[in-house]
């Protein structure tokens, strides 16, 4: 099945969707330093591309013949770490994912997301879009710690198919998910050399120390260090702050389960930003092998 991704970001669905069994045929971003990265690490086809631009873009597109479109489109205007407010331009961006899709009309389409998005008039607009071509339409909000990854990390998922009756994968959404939450040890083993670790809290209301033993908190697009007057929390799993340090660039990167081969460059800002904005790998390759043994069920 021929997948064409867009906002690719640096790679994690295209990732896990080629890990999932399908072939991405093509990739578009508009962000120069993701997509420097994408193509250090893939061989097919990726571009940057204006992604507004809806007739230029399914044009191009279309000259794949695409079974199915993925993507992510940028979320700061429903997240809540933005300001979150959906007409600030990037929410824009769905209801274009949505209007390309209407164009190329695939078999199928994937579209990630943060939670919030279901609280939002653009996913209202964009699925309008989605039913008027003739998509059932199938949404799950999945935490990435019951799918394969060492991080509390919910996400939305809507997935399309030309000619099917809505919540088609409602139950594969459930079935295949796990009992009980990957911790980062449960991943990583004793690889990251320490039991505790520092992750910058948005308010010091809350902690900032977390334990390898439990699930990481979400990778944000920001890794500050500790501060020197930190005081531990009372729900720090610690009593000293002695031996806790950040996690570094690339060991965030491997809790977003992107491999340790995966190559990562530009400078620190560009790197948090983009590793932090990426869809978890195997979150992305859990979609994909849902979607997977539906079609090899027989739909």
């Amino acid at each position: 099945m021929k997948v064409v991704d867009l906002f690719c970001g640096c790679g994690g669905l295209s990732l896990g969707f080629q890990k999932g069994g399908f072939e991405i045929v093509a990739a578009y971003d508009n962000w120069d330093s993701a997509l420097n990265v994408y193509k250090a690490n893939f061989h097919h086809f990726a571009k940057k591309m204006d992604l507004s631009d809806c007739q230029n873009a399914s044009d191009e597109i279309s000259a794949y013949n695409p079974d199915m479109i993925i993507g992510g489109p940028p979320c700061q205007d429903f997240s809540s770490a933005g300001k979150r407010n959906e007409d600030n331009g990037r929410g824009d961006l769905t209801i274009n994912f949505a209007e390309i899709i209407s164009m190329v009309k695939p078999e199928w389409f994937v579209m990630e997301n943060v939670s919030r998005i279901t609280k939002t008039h653009k996913l209202v607009e964009a699925k309008q879009i989605f039913k008027q071509c003739g998509y059932g339409l199938s949404q799950y909000i999945l935490d990435a710690c019951y799918c394969g990854v060492p991080q509390k990390r919910k996400r939305f998922f809507l997935v399309g198919k030309l000619n099917e009756k809505d919540d088609f994968l409602e139950s594969y959404f459930k079935k295949e998910m796990s009992t009980e939450p990957m911790t980062i040890r449960d991943y990583l083993g004793n690889s990251l050399g320490v039991d505790f670790y520092y992750r910058h809290p948005r308010s010091y209301v809350r902690r900032g120390i977390f334990s390898v033993d439990e699930p990481s908190p979400t990778i944000r697009g920001v890794n500050r260090p500790m501060p020197d007057g930190y005081q531990i929390h009372a729900n720090d799993p610690v009593k000293s702050k002695e031996g806790v340090r950040p996690l570094t660039t690339i060991e965030r990167s491997y809790i977003q389960t992107f491999p340790k081969d995966f190559k990562f460059f530009g400078n620190k800002t560009e790197m948090e930003q983009m590793i932090g904005n990426a869809v978890p790998v195997n979150l992305a390759k859990y979609v994909a092998t849902i979607i997977y043994k539906y079609i090899n069920n027989g739909m």
